[in-house]
C-alpha cells in the first residue's frame, strides 16, 4: 500500500529520508488535501527508469516485428564476421 504524506512532513528530512530507503514504492506528498509529488530513493528512481528503458526497447522491437523488419541471425553474424575477419 502506498505511503501519503502531508506536506509539512518533509520538514523531518532525516525521517523522510529513512522512509524512502525503507519503501519499496514511491512515498506521495499531499498539499491542502490533493497530491502534488512524488518522492523516492536514488536507488528505486534509477531501477524505475532502467525498467521504462527496458520497456520502450521492447516496445520499439514488437512494433518492428510486426512491421517484418526481422534480421537473420545466421546471417547478421555471418555479415559480422567477415566485416572484423573473425
Amino acid at each position: 500500500m502506498p505511503k501519503i504524506i502531508p506536506i509539512r512532513d518533509l520538514k523531518n528530512t532525516s525521517e523522510i529520508s529513512q522512509m524512502c530507503h525503507e519503501s519499496d514504492e514511491p512515498i506521495f506528498v499531499t498539499k491542502n488535501g490533493y497530491g502534488d509529488m512524488v518522492i523516492m530513493s536514488m536507488k528505486m528512481y534509477e531501477e524505475k527508469m532502467f525498467m521504462s528503458d527496458v520497456y520502450r526497447k521492447l516496445n520499439v522491437a514488437e512494433e518492428q516485428l510486426s512491421e517484418g523488419k526481422i534480421l537473420d541471425g545466421d546471417e547478421s553474424l555471418k555479415s559480422i564476421k567477415e566485416k572484423y575477419n573473425v
